[in-house]
């Protein structure tokens, strides 16, 4: 029985006939003869792309399910046909950036092409924010491994190394986003499927490097057993090392026993990983799968074996990849790991002398068979900071690597493969092998922390400026599945340190120190976040005491009462805030930037517009607020009182005067909002709505995007505030003349009087 790769197949028997088989590798087979003759299954019927696994139910042969790459597909008429399921389980090799705003991620998937997604959608559906939808993730040329890595000055231009046809670990493309097409440029296009190492003239394998030099954004590396550079998008290459591996031949032979597994990309004697300092121009640092690690301090033009003076390094490891530091050109960082011959230790070492002397640095890792390291990064922005990728966590260093501890909090227990640092936005952006991407929004306060702080009551940390985004419009995907991504909270992320549990207020002021927001928060130990979404204090609730009305089965609460969503908060514009958080009586500040949406067609002027409308409306509904309360309060206490005249049997004139009062603040009341809405079936559709309701309407519009407001919602609040007026005229009447006649009739009946 052939098939593409011997670890990927599976051979299983129908538990109603052992004649009856399934084989599985890279294509799907049956046969009932026990494998004497097999059927191939056509591509498209395939349960998916590379087949792990097989189960076949025990009491029903009809019903089986295979896992791949690709997820679980299930049939239940004996692989005739097959329902495919989708899990969030992407198997990812590396992850990348871009420098758009908001920034997009970048990817090669097993299974999959390289692609591009939103870190954010900036979008929401009838059924709330937050959705990173599949639809929004685009194929960007590359393939399943390798790189895809976006020019730093011009996003459009992404450039991935990959697997394929053809030179199958060889693909380079070179993708723009504003013809969403991309070129292929391999070094050397010779078709390589099927022939071994010691065939080729380049080994290329399945995750070679490729990197933009942080120096030249024309200049791209990539990497086979030799370091190849083009500065012209790829028309050319040229070769600037030696064959930097062991170029053992005994490796570089046949591969496969009773068939051939030469797939053209699981070479040993290759170049793995690759950078160059950001420092300074023309350092490289090279790892090799084969265990071997080199330095060029002069542009490629010659080169350096520094592997012997990585104290106690076993044989043939595979170098993961080697950070290049960003604060001195001598320093660098390596992951290398020996998994595939039985050493599960970590082994991540650091130099700071262009290779001459390393010193391991693998103190807190934890041990056991899942210890071996995939990726280390350092952090831009703090020196010593350092992030860690194992086969089964993440983990963090404040001192150059001297301590690791575990940087888990919600990630899931799974081979951490790549790191990267989107430094604009300051994200944390982790690809795993198995769980996708996952993204640590605003690592500031992990820059920041030292044990000054930690031994703090309280700290707040410095805040990042933050983006006040519109909302966009989305694809037509209305529910979550299981490949949604999870938008970051909308907002500016506010961080503050305390050393015990308590209940913290995080009060935030503008420019003219008047509040705009308190935030309360139930604070933890450690580092704690909060997320402000720019939006101002809720207007003031409406506070029903009566009940809707015609609608005497409505429930209340155990005070007689029911609130109404009627309220609205102001979207604070673009500029400069405060926020302060009180520490036993010091009150601790730092000043927030928010920045305009860079998206939106308005101006400042015309958020400033918007804004002093808004103001406007939200005093107005507050207004309409505070005579619902009052009339609400007013009519609970008539009808009550009605009830304890005719109770205690006092005269039907003064009873008849409490009816009628009753009677004119309830249709006084009717001008402010719809007493007749229970919130139950139709019956928002069914009454027209009144002024409060129509402030509320009006005040969603006008802040809906950076727009000036039409002329037309500058007419229809006129018409509401003149509206409102002519209320409250009819109240204040009402209050003074009937009320207050009342009440002195009650007084002299020895009534005390009504409160407002």
């Amino acid at each position: 029985l052939g098939g593409r790769q011997a670890y990927y197949t599976r051979t299983t028997a129908s538990p109603d006939n052992p004649n009856e088989v399934y084989f599985m590798s890279n294509s799907f087979f049956s046969s009932i003869d026990g494998g004497v003759s097999l059927e191939n299954r056509p591509r498209e019927s395939s349960p998916n792309w590379d087949h792990h696994e097989m189960w076949i139910d025990p009491n029903n042969g009809d019903r089986m399910a295979v896992a791949g790459d690709g997820g679980i597909s299930i049939s239940l008429n004996r692989g005739k046909s097959w329902h495919r399921t989708f899990l969030p389980i992407a198997q990812l090799y590396h992850v990348t950036t871009d420098n758009n705003i908001p920034y997009n991620v970048l990817t090669n998937r097993q299974d999959g092409p390289s692609m591009k997604g939103p870190s954010r959608t900036r979008s929401g559906n009838w059924f709330g924010p937050g959705m990173i939808q599949s639809g929004m993730w685009r194929s960007i040329g590359g393939g399943e491994s390798g790189f895809a890595t976006a020019d730093p000055k011009d996003p459009d231009i992404i450039w991935s190394s990959a697997s394929g046809y053809g030179p199958l670990g060889g693909i380079v493309t070179r993708y723009n986003e504003k013809t969403n097409q991309f070129r292929q440029l391999e070094v050397w296009p010779e078709l390589s499927a099927g022939s071994h190492a010691s065939l080729l003239k380049y080994r290329f394998q399945w995750t070679f490097p490729l990197l933009i030099s942080p120096h030249d954004n024309k200049t791209i590396y990539v990497t086979s057993q030799h370091v190849h550079r083009t500065t012209n998008d790829g028309q050319t290459w040229e070769v600037i090392s030696p064959d930097l591996s062991l170029n053992d031949k005994s490796m570089q032979g046949f591969s496969g026993g009773l068939t051939g597994d030469n797939i053209a990309v699981e070479y040993a004697n290759v170049i793995y990983a690759f950078d160059e300092s950001p420092v300074k121009k023309g350092v490289f640092w090279v790892g090799t799968n084969d265990g071997l690690v080199h330095i060029s301090q002069d542009n490629g033009e010659t080169w350096s074996n520094v592997t012997k003076n990585i104290p106690n390094l076993p044989e043939l490891g595979v170098v993961r990849n080697i950070e290049a530091s960003k604060w001195d050109a001598g320093k660098a960082y390596l992951t290398i790991e020996f998994h595939q011959v039985g050493n599960f230790e970590p082994h991540v070492y650091k130099t700071e002398n262009f290779g001459k002397s390393w010193k391991k640095i693998t103190e807190g890792i934890s041990g056991g068979n899942l210890s071996y390291t995939r990726c280390i990064k350092e952090d831009p922005v703090r020196k010593g900071l350092l992030y860690l990728g194992t086969e089964n966590k993440l983990y963090i260093s404040f001192n150059d690597g001297n301590n690791w501890q575990e940087l888990m909090s919600n990630l899931p227990h799974t081979p951490m493969y790549w790191i990267e640092i989107q430094e604009h936005f300051n994200d944390l952006v982790v690809g795993t092998y198995g769980r996708g991407i996952w993204i640590l929004d605003d690592i500031s306060p992990l820059q920041e922390l030292n044990e000054v702080i930690t031994k703090k009551d309280v700290h707040l940390f410095d805040l990042k400026p933050s983006y006040r985004f519109q909302n966009v419009t989305s694809t037509l995907q209305m529910f979550p599945e299981a490949s949604t991504g999870q938008d970051p909270p909308s907002g500016a992320s506010i961080n503050y340190w305390l050393n015990e549990d308590k209940d913290v207020d995080l009060v935030i002021t503008n420019k003219n120190n008047d509040t705009v927001r308190i935030i309360s928060d139930k604070g933890k130990k450690g580092i704690n976040r909060v997320w402000w979404n720019y939006m101002g204090e809720k207007s003031d609730p409406m506070v029903m005491q009566t009940k809707p009305l015609y609608a005497e089965w409505f429930p209340m609460d155990e005070n007689r009462k029911r609130n109404i969503p009627s309220t609205i908060s102001i979207m604070h514009p673009p500029g400069t805030y405060k926020v302060n958080i009180d520490s036993d009586g010091n009150l601790l500040t730092k000043d927030l930037v928010v920045i305009k949406d860079p998206h939106s067609e308005g101006s400042i002027e015309d958020i400033n517009l918007q804004n002093d409308l808004m103001k406007k409306i939200y005093k107005d509904l507050n207004t309409t607020a505070m005579y619902v309360n009052s009339i609400e309060s007013l009519r609970r206490q008539l009808i009550d009182l009605k009830s304890l005249l005719l109770e205690n049997g006092k005269d039907d004139d003064l009873i008849s005067d409490v009816g009628d009062l009753h009677s004119k603040f309830l249709e006084l009341e009717k001008k402010l909002i719809q007493l007749k809405i229970t919130g139950k079936g139709q019956d928002v559709v069914r009454y027209p709505k009144m002024i409060g309701e129509k402030l509320a309407y009006l005040a969603e519009n006008v802040q809906i995007s950076d727009f000036r407001p039409a002329d037309s919602y500058y007419e229809v609040y006129e018409l509401l505030h003149n509206r409102l007026d002519g209320v409250g005229n009819e109240y204040d009447k009402l209050v003074d003349e009937d009320l207050e006649k009342l009440i002195l009739k009650m007084n002299t009946q020895g009534i005390n009087r009504l409160v407002l």
